[in-house]
């Protein structure tokens, strides 16, 4: 039975207002949160009216989409699951999705060979995992994710709106600031790095390009009466050459470090980025001399402060400058008794 995107949306907005244990839900809060969720995600600004959040409850509570929702109503006026585990996201799939999915994984598979489709392969690998469980079997690969990670419902309607070239308006609220702030934009790529994901976008007033996660992001607005427009100074494709991360700090440099015997196996073979070199081969003890072209930008330190006492940066001066800094004001953290934190660590126990 087909569901058009908005039902799904008040849908899935329904589930999360009842699986909140700790508000009553009236037919009226779940009208005004699916108001909310349509205007947020759509921007549909007419209302959801009492006939057809009444008529959603009905469709979750029956076999028609699968869900067999347990909503009861309690007091003679609030609505809740009687079984407070429940969630329709929680539905196996059934027996003809996974045929049929399994035939999409098989199909890709045939295409693996092929230079365009070799970025697909951890997808598909993925997919084929996920559909094991479902059949019952072992996981056979365990990928990194993080699903309590603020944002990742944003990530279907943002890449909506940059398929569809819409110009947006984002709530966004920075780990710096007291206050969210409004930004018109034109949203251009959705980048992942470390199991964290970052909205790229040209602001319409000043036309800076943008960086925002989307664990800041507070809302997102359809803004249909301003015209999309590109900024060709960004190419997704060449942007992220010279960097580690996602951030751009400055022009990249060639950076040479040292690496211990224990730490210079592993950056041999997960190097620090595409533009690593070995400069001097392994020494009496073991070591490795290498060499990056980099922005040294915040996830650069960041990585190499990561490997402690195994890296040591050698030039250029100002890196190293900038690494014995970060070094110096850790060390003073760990210079200071844990009382000056105002934490009574038994209270952790």
């Amino acid at each position: 039975m087909p569901v058009n995107k908005n039902a799904l949306i008040r849908y899935k907005t329904i589930d999360n207002c009842l699986r909140n244990p700790y508000r009553r839900w009236t037919l009226q809060d779940l009208i005004d949160a699916c108001s909310d969720a349509l205007y947020e995600f759509e921007g549909i600004r007419r209302g959801v009216s009492l006939r057809t959040i009444q008529a959603d409850l009905q469709m979750m509570r029956s076999e028609k989409l699968g869900y067999n929702a347990p909503i009861e109503v309690y007091d003679h006026k609030y609505y809740r699951y009687s079984d407070p585990d429940y969630s329709i996201m929680n539905l196996p799939l059934s027996q003809g999705d996974i045929d049929t999915m399994t035939e999409a994984v098989n199909l890709l598979r045939q295409f693996e060979d092929f230079d365009h489709f070799n970025e697909m392969a951890d997808v598909v690998s993925r997919l084929q995992d996920n559909l094991a469980v479902a059949r019952g079997h072992k996981k056979i690969v365990d990928f990194e994710r993080n699903s309590n990670l603020k944002g990742l419902s944003l990530i279907n309607p943002l890449y909506n709106y940059i398929s569809r070239r819409q110009t947006i308006k984002v709530k966004y609220k920075s780990f710096s600031a007291r206050q969210p702030n409004y930004y018109i934009v034109f949203p251009h790529l959705l980048k992942e790095y470390r199991n964290r994901w970052f909205l790229f976008c040209t602001s319409q007033k000043k036309g800076m390009l943008y960086n925002f996660a989307l664990d800041r992001i507070e809302s997102i607005q359809e803004m249909a009466d301003i015209p999309y427009r590109d900024n060709p100074e960004f190419d997704p494709e060449t942007y992220f050459d010279d960097m580690v991360g996602v951030t751009h700090w400055s022009k990249p440099v060639k950076i040479i470090f040292w690496a211990s015997r224990e730490q210079a196996g592993y950056i041999a073979t997960k190097p620090v980025h595409s533009s690593q070199r070995v400069v001097r081969d392994r020494g009496e003890d073991g070591s490795l001399i290498f060499s990056v072209i980099v922005e040294p930008n915040w996830e650069f330190f960041s990585l190499m402060l990561g490997f402690g006492p195994g890296v040591r940066i050698l030039s250029p001066n100002a890196v190293v400058r900038e690494m014995r800094k970060k070094l110096n004001k850790a060390l003073e953290q760990y210079s200071q008794p844990a009382a000056d934190f105002h934490f009574n660590i038994d209270e952790a126990y």
